[in-house]
């Protein structure tokens, strides 16, 4: 097992989490995240994070792998919660220059930004952690298969999703190895200002790139070789089940709603 969770790779384990049905758990991350803009106070928000723990818990996937996980993102969390502090006008003004102001509103949405960042990022990587690509596929076009009234592509658009999840843990190797290459090769990419580091990475950007193009072609290749096509109608060789811990799972959420409910009151 890698030491790191990234966004899109599933850890295969034995959990209450990786049990539920895939449709279960994609209506679960998608309801938990429309949840999480509710919590607009101290109380809720830790009651929205303590219940993001559990589920962190029971999925059986050790937590420094989701931390792992994590930080690659936090430089767009930092940036964004800069960008807010640095720009945002109301309350209390701490600090004055020009154009930029710090203020106490600006601190408070700061705030906020980071939590909802955070705990949004780390329960989609609880979702695709413990379920299957092509499960988390075939549950995203039962999710979406009402719009094929309207005339929208459901097939296609399942599949570049099973595909971008697909390729995101091989983009990520392929990375670190272009990574590992260059520093054997002299390459430090901690050094110099940030100007100099951003050209540093054009030599790991460049590279992937081509591995990135490369990947497609073999995978359009295998596709045609195998007969695929969206004009045919295709059938599912793992069916997805819905059990009764479904209906649990579902029971549950509604109660994280009415306590989101009651401490907003409070």
């Amino acid at each position: 097992m890698s030491n790191m969770v990234v966004f899109g790779s599933y850890v295969p384990l034995s959990s209450p989490i990786h049990r539920l049905d895939a449709r279960t758990k994609l209506i679960l991350c998608f309801w938990y995240v429309i949840s999480v803009f509710f919590a607009n106070h101290l109380l809720p928000a830790i009651w929205v994070s303590l219940v993001l723990l559990a589920v962190l818990v029971v999925s059986r996937v050790p937590l420094r792998m989701y931390w792992k996980g994590l930080k690659p993102f936090l430089i767009v969390i930092l940036i964004t919660v800069c960008l807010q502090v640095l720009f945002s006008s109301g309350g209390q003004v701490y600090w004055d220059f020009g154009w930029m102001s710090v203020t106490s509103d600006g601190i408070k949405n700061a705030f906020l930004i980071f939590y909802r960042f955070t705990v949004i990022i780390t329960a989609s990587t609880v979702l695709t952690a413990t379920t299957p690509t092509l499960q988390l596929a075939s549950a995203f076009s039962w999710l979406i298969y009402p719009l094929k009234w309207l005339k929208i592509p459901v097939d296609k658009t399942s599949l570049m999703l099973s595909i971008a999840l697909r390729f995101v843990p091989t983009i990520m190797a392929d990375i670190k190895v272009i990574m590992d290459a260059q520093r054997s090769r002299g390459m430090d990419f901690h050094q110099g200002n940030l100007i100099t580091r951003l050209k540093h990475l054009l030599t790991v950007v460049i590279p992937l790139f081509v591995n990135s193009l490369q990947h497609s072609e073999d995978l359009a290749i295998a596709m045609e070789a195998r007969g695929y096509s969206l004009d045919r109608q295709r059938t599912q060789y793992q069916q997805l089940r819905w059990h009764k811990g479904d209906n649990f799972a579902l029971l549950l959420m509604v109660v994280v709603d009415v306590g989101i409910g009651i401490l907003n009151l409070i």
